[in-house]
């Protein structure tokens, strides 16, 4: 029997991503239902990939979705759940966070009514669920409602917005910390006998860095050259689930690749190089410190992920890490780096403790806003 649920959302945009926020209070109680109908509500799972009959758009950063309530922590306002939706198998994968979904928390929280609108701008105190970490998101007000009008531009998105600053406290694995090996350096064992120089970190997201060139990469390809490459794309999945292994998320390459499809992400990077962003505008490599590219649930990203961003700036700054090795001197802590879409800029501070680099904070700056507000309605087969 088929069971049409109409449930009340917000479809925001933050930073390069979109997905669908949810108040916790409008949602079923029982978790599998709960899932089924977050999945559902996007369109998968959709064997042609498009999704058409749902929300999503067929691509990985707008296949999201999220949940908000009224913080159960002392120390913050809103608790932020974040799960990313396979597109064609319609599996929930919860194991990390969104970075660019992380500027609409604030906005979409004041728009739900859980806290309230006043002055100019508002600090709001995030708990993230899924990594146990803590996010201040300062958000510009405008006659009680969260700004959209403003002069900051993110290279990725066609308009610009205000600005909506993020500090992410104590972003490192809260587990096995930074570098879940021990060791900014590793090398990979894949399957088929190879091996491969990798930095895997846990900053944020689990992160795997590696460089482009040692998989016959350039480092300046677009999105429509590598997903255009099955091949490839199959090979540096295998890449990214051997990291998961190493990284102890997960027992078998084959288990990271059906249980952790989003977490850890796969970057690939260069020293810093010229080239034509997807628009044709100049990227010109003295305005950054190196060259990137990163994939995200199994696709070549069009800009870069928010907490892929964190973890390479993190990485940049550290001596042993491929990142620090291919990048030109860092002054201070911001480091900008090239992606598909132009430019990222990122301020993190990081300290050696005993040994040990520790990560007290990391800064970037997003635009956020509502595209809609009213109800989804979600048809679910009832077993």
């Amino acid at each position: 029997m088929m069971t049409l649920y109409r449930l009340p959302a917000l479809y925001m945009r933050g930073g390069t991503s979109k997905g669908l926020f949810f108040n916790e209070a409008d949602l079923p109680d029982d978790p599998a239902l709960r899932h089924a109908l977050l999945i559902r509500a996007v369109g998968s799972p959709d064997p042609y990939g498009a999704q058409m009959d749902g929300m999503g758009t067929g691509i990985s950063s707008t296949s999201k979705v999220v949940i908000l309530r009224r913080s159960t922590q002392p120390d913050c306002d809103v608790d932020y759940w974040f799960g990313h939706v396979d597109i064609q198998r319609g599996t929930l994968d919860e194991s990390g966070n969104c970075g660019n979904l992380s500027a609409a928390v604030g906005p979409a929280a004041l728009l739900m009514g859980l806290l309230p609108a006043q002055g100019e701008q508002i600090d709001i105190r995030i708990w993230q669920q899924n990594l146990g970490q803590r996010i201040i998101a300062t958000v510009p007000l405008q006659q009680g409602w969260p700004a959209c009008e403003g002069d900051f531009k993110l290279d990725g998105l066609a308009f610009p917005g205000a600005a909506i600053q993020l500090a992410y406290l104590d972003p490192a694995g809260q587990s096995a910390g930074l570098f879940p090996t021990g060791q900014p350096l590793d090398i990979l064992h894949l399957p088929d006998g190879n091996t491969l120089e990798a930095t895997l970190l846990d900053c944020s997201n689990p992160l795997i860095l590696v460089r482009a060139v040692d998989l016959g990469l350039n480092g300046t390809e677009l999105p429509v050259e590598i997903n255009a490459d099955a091949g490839l794309l199959a090979r540096l999945e295998t890449i990214r689930a051997s990291g998961a292994v190493a990284m102890g998320l997960a027992r078998t390459v084959a288990e990271a690749s059906q249980l952790r499809p989003a977490t850890p992400k796969l970057a690939l990077l260069s020293t810093a190089q010229d080239y034509a962003s997807t628009t044709g505008e100049p990227v010109q490599h003295e305005e950054q410190h190196l060259t990137a590219r990163i994939l995200s649930m199994g696709k070549l990203h069009h800009a870069f992920t928010g907490t892929g961003s964190l973890a390479l700036a993190v990485a940049t700054l550290i001596p042993g890490t491929l990142a620090h090795a291919l990048s030109r001197p860092v002054d201070g802590g911001l480091v900008r780096f090239g992606h598909p879409s132009g430019y990222n800029e990122v301020d993190a501070t990081v300290e050696s403790v005993a040994g040990q680099w520790q990560v007290r904070q990391v800064n970037m700056t997003r635009t956020a806003r509502c595209l809609m507000q009213g109800v989804v309605w979600v048809p679910l087969e009832e077993h």
